[in-house]
């Protein structure tokens, strides 16, 4: 089990790391970890991510006030409690304003077309939209829907939550997310990105459940949250195609 210390410098470098990219301005955005016993380690409210220095972030209870540590709790800690509660898998949630995905969040936009093999298998067959909601409990209640379905989600008129095992594995999620909106708005001047060919999904979907094994024993729970009802049956990969999708993406889910 990671000590305090090692989490306490992984959380900080991470923190920085957004700033670094241009993920937050001022005092936007926000990282936590799970500790033991209803505990989370958290970069304080109203400071740079700049400026999180592993002594500087406070430990938050399960209500989210501060248990220990000088500085103060945020305003989303509510949204990182809520997917702690019902995600016992998620050891790691990072909350960020990323340019590109805050952009379509902002223009109310969900990235619901999948249109990168990698996008599929790390975050799914879509990035739905939270509808904007103001922070506390009207907040929850709009992430709720969201959270065992998805790993990663943007929030109407705000920008992006992600969430994951750990650090590691929530921060790139958060970085999938950015890349997929990026590709999405370099592709509107030469037509708009096209979605994947439909055969491809069913073998792109279980390369996520074997790489993620939550999902596999998840049990079905009706179409994507922002799917628009459809007649269309997507048929199975064809042999070959699955075997081709599986070698390009085997060294990515190696190091993911």
């Amino acid at each position: 089990m990671t000590s305090e210390r090692a989490l306490r410098t992984e959380l900080s470098a991470v923190a920085k790391s957004l700033h670094a990219r241009g993920f937050c301005a001022n005092h936007e955005g926000n990282v936590t970890a799970r500790l033991e016993r209803g505990r989370f380690l958290a970069t304080p409210g109203a400071v740079s991510k700049r400026l999180c220095e592993p002594d500087a972030l406070v430990v938050l209870d399960e209500k989210g006030a501060v248990a220990s540590g000088r500085g103060k709790s945020f305003s989303e800690a509510a949204l990182h409690l809520a997917v702690y509660r019902v995600r016992a898998d998620v050891g790691a949630v990072v909350h960020a304003h990323p340019p590109y995905a805050t952009a379509f969040a902002c223009a109310g936009r969900a990235l619901d077309r999948p249109i990168l093999a990698e996008a599929v298998v790390s975050l799914g067959a879509e990035i739905p939209l939270v509808p904007f909601s103001a922070p506390g409990e009207a907040a929850v209640a709009a992430l709720a829907p969201f959270l065992e379905r998805f790993d990663a989600v943007l929030l109407g008129s705000h920008g992006v939550l992600a969430w994951g095992d750990d650090l590691e594995q929530a921060s790139l999620r958060l970085e999938h997310v950015e890349q997929v909106a990026r590709i999405c708005q370099l592709a509107e001047p030469l037509g708009g990105a096209r979605a994947l060919p439909a055969e491809a999904l069913p073998a792109l979907l279980e390369a996520r459940r074997k790489a993620f094994p939550r999902l596999a024993k998840a049990a079905p729970s009706g179409p994507p949250v922002s799917a628009r009802p459809t007649a269309t049956v997507i048929p199975s990969a064809s042999p070959d195609l699955a075997r081709i999708i599986a070698e390009e993406l085997a060294s990515a889910l190696r190091g993911r």
